[in-house]
């Protein structure tokens, strides 16, 4: 089982597009640690995965020119959340989802109390987090800087995990962080997706990926979180897609052309 892949764009292209939440494969190894039933976890599945997305970053990257990189997570978030801190930095840990999660988006068991986190940080997820942080370096040497943008979506209806859901649920959540989002960014990212119904900044998840080697201090690394509401596109929870797929992948080519 394949646990991320890095598809190549062009040479020089600043722009990589990560796609950390899309996936559903879950390995045998680990399901047996997971408490719920195949239809209970099936159901938590389709809450928590961002379906579907890694076919928006596949319609840019087939629009946009010069093409972007992509960095895709083929493992479910269940298995390990790339995304998280792996260390009491990270406040999802308040409700069980830190980088390995031991409640479900309802706040039930998901894996028991006590269970060790250690084995599955090592296994999946210090070499992805490396695995990013060489995509960025590459990046890097090629055009002199680099583009993340985070490619995600969010139930239209809040779930009792979200520390913040009582925010504004816009069509599309732009997240962003002081030190990498510069202004530019956001507004490109805010012209290009407003045609959807709106845009809402950090609202209702906020901030954006960076590997940890840059994240503070590396200003040629730059960021963007795109969080687009699930029913823009596709049948909630975990349903098929329409239409909006294939107008959302084409907006964010648009995006990923301006800033190449």
């Amino acid at each position: 089982m394949i646990p991320y892949e890095v598809l190549p764009g062009a040479p020089a292209s600043p722009v990589l597009l990560h796609v950390p939440h899309g996936a559903w494969e879950i390995p045998e190894a680990v399901r047996r640690d997971i408490v719920l039933d195949d239809e209970a976890l099936a159901a938590e599945a389709r809450h928590i995965t961002d379906a579907h997305t890694d076919r928006i970053a596949a319609w840019a990257a087939d629009t946009a020119r010069p093409a972007p990189w992509r960095f895709v997570n083929r493992l479910s978030r269940l298995v390990v959340d790339p995304e998280r801190f792996p260390d009491e930095r990270e406040e999802m840990r308040a409700v069980g989802m830190g980088a390995v999660y031991t409640r479900t988006t309802h706040r039930e068991v998901l894996r028991p109390d006590g269970f060790d986190p250690g084995p599955l940080v090592e296994r999946y997820f210090t070499p992805y987090a490396q695995a990013m942080t060489d995509a960025v370096e590459a990046r890097l040497a090629a055009a002199g800087r680099a583009v993340v943008i985070d490619v995600h979506s969010y139930p239209s209806r809040a779930l009792p995990y979200e520390l913040h859901g009582e925010g504004p649920r816009p069509p599309v959540c732009l997240g962003t962080d002081a030190f990498h989002t510069p202004p530019e960014l956001l507004e490109c990212a805010e012209d290009v997706f407003g045609r959807f119904g709106g845009t809402a900044v950090n609202s209702p998840f906020a901030g954006t990926y960076v590997p940890l080697r840059f994240y503070g201090h590396d200003t040629r690394v730059r960021a963007l979180m795109i969080e687009i509401r699930r029913d823009l596109y596709m049948s909630e929870p975990g349903g098929e897609a329409g239409e909006g797929l294939r107008k959302l992948g084409i907006a964010l080519g648009e995006l990923v052309a301006q800033l190449s």
